[in-house]
Order: C-alpha cells, then structure tokens, then sequence
C-alpha cells in the first residue's frame, strides 16, 4: 500500500497528460453509445455502414460504449491523476469537453 501512495505522489510526466486526455475523450465518448444502447436505440458507431453515419444496433452500441469505458479507465489508472494534481485535472476535463463538442458536431446529423 505504501508503495502505490509513493507512486503517485511523484511529479506527472508527459504520458500521463497524453493519457488523461485520451481518458477524458474515451470516458465521454462511452454516454451517448451507453444511453442510446440501453434506451433501445440505433446510434452510430465505427462499425455502422458508412462508418461514423450509419446506424448500428443497440447491443454494438452497448459493447462499444463498454469498449470506451474499459479504456476510458485504463488509461485514467494510467494518467496518475489525483485530486492534488490540478493540471492533470484541466487535460483531463479538456479531453471531455474536446470529445463532447465533437460528438454533439458529428451526430448533429445522424440518420434518423
């Protein structure tokens, strides 16, 4: 237990910023997928023809939300980031609002 507090308390490197955006994006990126799976609703995902605009099924959109929060996760544990660490902090929620404006641009037109 000791040694996983030390771990943490040392200074950020450059990867951790890198993965506690890419955390964020991945995060953010698992709601819409999650809540249209769940609800019943066709969404698009990667895996829709053409991919990014095509509908795909509910369950794609579940497993893929899943796929984003496993790695939304990981690469949080990866980011080292704490309450005490304000700069991690800001990368992290930038990668969440980059992602957010992204998505809300890109499924502004989805096929209905």
């Amino acid at each position: 237990m000791a040694k996983s507090k030390k771990l943490l308390d040392g200074p950020m490197k450059w990867h951790h910023y890198i993965a506690a955006f890419f955390a964020g994006g991945f995060l953010t990126n698992a709601v819409p997928h999650f809540v249209n799976g769940i609800s019943g609703n066709a969404f698009p995902t990667p895996f829709a023809n053409p991919p990014g605009h095509g509908l795909s099924s509910p369950l794609t959109n579940v497993l893929w939300a899943l796929f984003n929060l496993l790695a939304g996760y990981l690469l949080f544990r990866l980011s080292r980031i704490n309450s005490k660490s304000k700069s991690g902090l800001f990368i992290f929620f930038t990668g969440m609002i980059l992602i957010g404006i992204m998505c809300s641009i890109t499924f502004m037109d989805k096929a209905k």
